[in-house]
């Protein structure tokens, strides 16, 4: 028996993976986060599984369903949102697992923040611009946050920032980050990405907060902060595909191949 730990992406059911969607169809038992996936996900699962929604349950009542499950030899498919391993909450699941000696795999998924930059149709590495990303979140009444990883320590480096579960705090956003990035840095609000009810905001760190309120969004949101989500901006090709950088695979003459080859 297995417990497989699925990410089911940011919401857009095509957007699971195939061996993720294979073990859910496969599974006789369904655990799923409800509050973040979407029932088309699970309706793969068989016809006489037993699939629960975890979005009212705790950890104990999630945990013992699985125990049953072991003790039936039962797989179960513990299906969340984005990727598991990003504030999936898995970690205090796998501790009771192998305390069990109960069998789980990790499944990944599409996470939020590239959901978000395929939704706005752009890259978020940009040549000499921003070449890291930092996937963070803030502390409100969720787990706070260890010492040292604050808004203000990512900001010194610039670098693009995806911030989770931090919606409701944009005046704090803005005060943090303004300082290191500008008034006019680029900001992107992703509600919902890849739902049918998706919304975009673009703005910068001066103007988001205005429209986040005038959105009416508190929850279920990824804000983006850096200058490489400007919308048009002069930056220099990268170095990948230039004629005048050869590499092993792009060797400068058809002579040097051969010589690869060869050693």
């Amino acid at each position: 028996m297995t417990v497989y730990f699925i990410g089911a992406g940011p919401g857009d059911p095509d957007l699971i993976t195939v061996k993720g969607q294979r073990l859910i169809a496969a599974c006789p038992v369904c655990l799923y986060a409800g509050s973040l996936v979407p029932e088309q996900v699970i309706d793969g699962a068989p016809k006489d599984a037993r699939v629960m929604d975890t979005a009212a349950m705790t950890l104990e009542q999630t945990h013992n369903e699985i125990v049953k499950a072991h003790a039936a030899g039962q797989d179960v498919a513990r299906v969340h949102s984005g990727d598991p391993s990003l504030y999936g909450a898995i970690a205090e699941q796998i501790r009771r697992l192998r305390a069990d000696g109960i069998d789980y795999q990790i499944i990944p998924g599409v996470p939020a923040y590239a959901a978000a930059a395929a939704a706005l149709g752009q890259e978020l590495t940009i040549p000499e611009i921003a070449q890291s990303i930092v996937l963070t979140r803030m502390s409100m009444q969720s787990t706070s946050m260890p010492e040292g990883e604050t808004l203000e320590n990512f900001a010194k480096t610039g670098s693009t920032l995806a911030i989770h579960l931090a919606i409701r705090n944009m005046r704090e956003i803005e005060r943090q980050l303004t300082p290191y990035y500008g008034a006019d840095c680029p900001v992107v609000v992703g509600y919902r990405v890849s739902w049918p009810d998706q919304l975009i905001i673009r703005g910068t760190l001066s103007t988001i907060r205005k429209d986040v309120r005038k959105a009416k969004i508190t929850r279920t949101a990824l804000v983006l902060v850096g200058p490489a989500l400007a919308e048009q901006q002069n930056f220099v090709d990268s170095a990948l595909y230039d004629p005048a950088k050869p590499h092993v695979l792009r060797p400068v003459r058809g002579v040097d191949l051969v010589e690869d080859f060869n050693t």
